[in-house]
């Protein structure tokens, strides 16, 4: 342990350890105790010392040591006798949260080392503006919407943060990485505003985007691509991206990519933030990599949206818990300078029991309160804490501050936490929700839903905070800045300077990247001629090959959550290692194969284990790399499709908000290939909400020479034209022959749609559209239906129907405007001959361009819930194979009046087509 960051060692016993575990029994009987009496007496819950005075000689002989031989060596003696103990069998284990109060000690603190009245000033200002901002936007317009609350709680957090340390891009490298609390996001553009960022003109229209020139109500790079870095709206994604971004700058680092060294990354998070599974899901991680470049500052101001984090326990020291369980680096920063004096003088630590004997509701109701409600409900019930105050003024009892509003405390806590090594940091900050905002909001129970205050609540701000504002400014709710050349704007511009610049700010581009000819890496699959092998193998293959280029083969990142094996990625392991910034500290069980297990510190594989969201944010990591960075990488992230849009999309859409740039591939796709699997394992699903996101190209392809035209062309517009999209594509693991591509399919492959084979003799009766796996099915129906029926057909390789419908969109927004446009669906199917359209996914998928198509349409899909069988069988059950698709077009055939209906009846017959059977829905 660093020695700036030793807890101070209290003379009592567990009683200041609430046993937070068991939902804080302990506190709740200590505390409702100190209700009913004055007398301190035993804590309740906590064991008694038979014997004080061998208890106080222990504790004399570690603070001795403490004292002698510093703090590594007193905490080698704690730890041995720990093991000790565990040795001899004794029960229990040590509490894994030190007492209430703050990691750094006072004398180990040092000098800050900027101005901090300026610094102060300067902090009002932006919390005026941002108050301000968010206030005249709801008297404008009720209906906006808006958040005060959060940033008056963390101003001093983002204050130290950006005067001392958060570092900007420069000439002389990349700066660090911030990710900013969401609900704050007022307070950075009242920053920006100060620095000539922003203009007055922005501010005034908060919330308001759409004539251009508004700002964001949250930080969303798509909306302000040259300000905002990372999408942290979405609780609980900006933690998990945050270790992960830390992680692959080790990765880009360790691989000779880019020089990464020294820069940071900084997370400022919400203590009602960490209930997410996302928050924590990634703590292991950065402890076991040893992420000492990853600090997160969660602001424990006690409060969510509607009540306490925990009003019945304490979140912070929960928080501690988990943090130190994970591994991390846990630095405290809960009492502000004013409480020093008293921490001085309570030499029996009266504090320290009655601090860990009040609840969070509790210091939720104390801190709404003024300093006689104080004196009176927490002071009182101590006689020494009585007498402890006994020379304070309820003013001076109100003016005590917690740690996350003290400039000297967090500075501390942050230092501590940029000098530590071998560990990831988290600060624990205490803060009041609504700080400043009195009676209107501080501490309150409806603080996060404040968004309007009366003038008299506007006057009590600028009072509190001393600002230069006259009564009409107030009620008129102006903007304030100080002049240019004011000594707050000069302080203001100067630390900024010294750190490199101006943040938050996004780079766009970055050096392009040639992409080889699609023959070097997709030849086998372009000229396939009949060879049989998956859509899954022949992908893997194809970006197996990029590898070997020297241009675009190092940018390369293979990720997988688990089971390369599976996808046929095994080789990759012995071509390009896995990553693993320990390299390998074992012999693998399989050294003496060809394709063993090789872990390696410059390793270019990525295998996460089994965690789709730790994956899905590895991957946002790389494919936003060329905007973090200034280094393009090209991320091919391959996984069960249903794990992909299923379980992470809200991953998926902050990835499309940040701009990402890469592959997804959904392998084993679609509801029937992946056959013996069941129910949770059978994607039907995944294209349709692929659709929804504006910036994804999703394909569906069936050849391998289709999934290699898509490859290719994706590459040369991420890498080449540097264009901000990203592709899904979906592949299969049903081995079949596959045919060659002629280059004249390519520009219809890339649109969504070619045509790929007619059958019979004239004109078609009906067009039949197949994507993926199914289009097999479609193409086998097709003869069917030419030598059963006699009725001849044209068969369309669907590759997108959502690339079908963006188009035709397009087209329609523009007809009706008054630009006569025709889609591509007009050019490929005119005319009113009936359509029959079937995939793996349900009926939604295909059913994208239905009312785009002049002639009649009908969608085929795999509604319901998936189940184990063969794939015949399952593709029979959910009406998508053969059969069912040469019933389909007789049944257009007879609508269209060119069949009699006794045709269905003879087709259900000869097919073996069952009538009385519940769609495959219900079943």
């Amino acid at each position: 342990m660093d020695p700036g960051v030793v807890p101070r060692l209290p003379l009592s016993g567990a009683a200041l350890f609430p046993d937070t575990s068991t939902g804080s029994a302990t506190m709740k009987n200590a505390f409702h105790a100190s209700e009913t009496s004055t007398d301190p007496g035993p804590d309740t819950g906590a064991p008694q010392d038979a014997d004080p005075q061998e208890t106080a000689e222990w504790l004399e002989a570690l603070e001795g040591v403490l004292r002698e031989e510093g703090p590594e060596r007193a905490r080698y003696l704690l730890d041995t006798l720990t093991e000790h103990g565990s040795y001899l069998g004794l029960p229990g284990h040590p509490h894994p949260w030190s007492a209430y109060q703050n990691t750094v000690r006072v004398e180990n603190q040092g000098a800050y080392p900027g101005d901090l009245a300026m610094e102060e000033t300067l902090t009002s200002i932006m919390r005026w503006n941002a108050l301000a901002m968010v206030v005249r936007a709801n008297k404008a317009y009720g209906e906006l919407g808006g958040h005060v609350a959060s940033y008056a709680s963390v101003a001093e957090i983002f204050e130290v943060g950006f005067n001392h340390f958060f570092r900007a891009d420069s000439g002389e490298g990349r700066g660090d990485l911030v990710f900013f609390q969401p609900h704050s996001a007022p307070g950075v553009y009242s920053r920006a505003y100060l620095e000539g960022r922003l203009t007055e003109s922005q501010l005034k229209q908060y919330r308001q985007e759409v004539d251009g020139g508004g700002l964001c109500s949250y930080p969303h790079p798509w909306l302000m691509p040259e300000f905002w870095q990372f999408p942290t709206g979405s609780m609980g994604i900006g933690p998990l991206s945050a270790i992960y971004q830390a992680r692959f700058m080790r990765y880009l680092e360790h691989r000779g990519i880019a020089r990464t060294a020294g820069r940071r990354v900084w997370g400022v998070f919400g203590d009602g933030e960490m209930d997410e599974p996302e928050s924590l899901a990634g703590l292991s991680l950065a402890a076991r990599e040893n992420l000492d470049n990853l600090t997160f500052i969660i602001n424990c101001n006690l409060q969510r949206l509607d009540g306490p984090v925990r009003g019945n326990g304490q979140i912070i020291q929960e928080l501690e818990s988990t943090f130190t369980g994970a591994g991390w680096n846990v630095i405290k920063v809960i009492w502000g300078s004013d409480w020093d004096a008293l921490f001085a003088r309570d030499t029996h630590h009266a504090l320290l029991r009655r601090f860990a004997a009040t609840v969070d509701g509790q210091y939720q109701t104390l801190g709404a309160n003024d300093g006689a409600y104080n004196h009176e409900h927490f002071f009182n019930l101590d006689p020494e804490l009585r007498a402890l105050v006994a020379h304070m003024t309820p003013d001076e009892i109100n003016a005590l501050k917690r740690g996350g509003h003290d400039f000297r405390k967090l500075h501390a806590a942050l230092s501590a936490a940029r000098a530590h090594n071998g560990q990831p940091t988290v600060i624990l900050a205490k803060t009041k929700k609504g700080y400043g905002m009195g009676g209107a909001g501080e501490s309150r129970m409806t603080a996060h839903q404040q968004k309007k205050l009366d003038v008299d609540a506007l006057k009590a701000f600028r009072d509190r905070f001393r600002l230069p504002l006259s009564d009409e400014d107030v009620a008129q709710m102006r903007f304030y800045k100080p002049a240019e050349d004011s000594p707050e704007m000069k302080y203001l511009h100067a630390r900024r300077q010294a750190l490199g610049g101006y943040l938050p700010q996004r780079r766009v581009l970055s050096e392009a990247l040639a992409v080889p000819p699609v023959a070097t890496h997709a030849r086998f699959a372009l000229e396939a001629e009949g060879k049989e092998m998956s859509t899954t193998m022949s992908l893997v293959r194809q970006f197996s090959n990029l590898l070997k280029d020297p241009v675009v083969g190092p940018r390369v990142v293979p990720i997988v959550a688990d089971e390369a094996r599976t996808f046929g990625m095994a080789n990759l392991f012995r071509q390009v290692g896995i990553y693993s910034p320990q390299g390998q500290l074992y012999e693998p069980e399989d050294a003496g194969s060809m394709l063993y297990y090789k872990e390696a510190r410059d390793g270019q594989l990525l295998e996460e284990g089994i965690t789709e969201a730790g994956a899905l944010s590895s991957w946002v990591a790389a494919a936003t790399s060329y905007s973090v960075h200034g280094v393009a990488m090209l991320p091919f992230y391959i996984y069960y499709s249903i794990f992909g849009f299923q379980r992470v999309g809200d991953l998926i859409w902050a990835a499309a908000d940040q701009r990402a740039r890469g592959f997804l591939i959904g392998a084993t796709a679609g509801r029937t290939t992946l056959g013996g699997e069941g129910l949770q394992h059978q994607d039907g699903s995944s294209h349709v909400v692929a659709a929804t996101i504006p910036n994804c190209r999703a394909y569906d392809p069936a050849f391998a020479g289709e999934a290699a035209v898509i490859v290719d062309h994706g590459a040369r517009q991420m890498l080449q034209d540097q264009q901000d999209v990203f592709y899904y594509l979906t592949v299969y693991n049903e081995n079949t022959a596959q045919p060659s591509i002629p280059e004249s399919a390519h520009e219809g492959i890339l649109r969504g749609m070619y045509r790929h084979a007619t059958h019979g003799q004239g004109d078609a009766a009906v067009r039949l559209l197949g994507s993926g796996s199914i289009l097999r099915e479609v193409l086998a129906a097709a003869e069917l239906l030419w030598n059963d029926w006699q009725v001849p057909t044209e068969t369309w390789s669907v590759t997108s129907f959502s690339e079908l419908a963006r188009d035709a969109r397009e087209a329609e927004r523009l007809s009706i405007q008054g630009t006569a446009t025709q889609s591509y669906l007009d050019q490929c199917l005119p005319g009113d001959t009936p359509i029959v359209a079937a995939s793996d996914y349900v009926r939604a998928y295909p059913q994208l361009i239905a009312a785009y198509v002049q002639g009649r349409y009908t969608a085929l899909g795999t509604d319901g819930f998936g189940r184990s069988d063969t794939r015949s069988a399952l593709r029979r059950f959910f009406e998508v194979d053969r059969h069912h698709v040469v019933l389909a077009a007789l049944h257009a055939r007879v609508r269209a009046g060119a069949l009699e209906a006794a045709a269905l009846g003879r087709a259900m017959q000869q097919y073996g087509i069952d009538p009385n059977l519940a769609a495959p829905w219900s079943r």
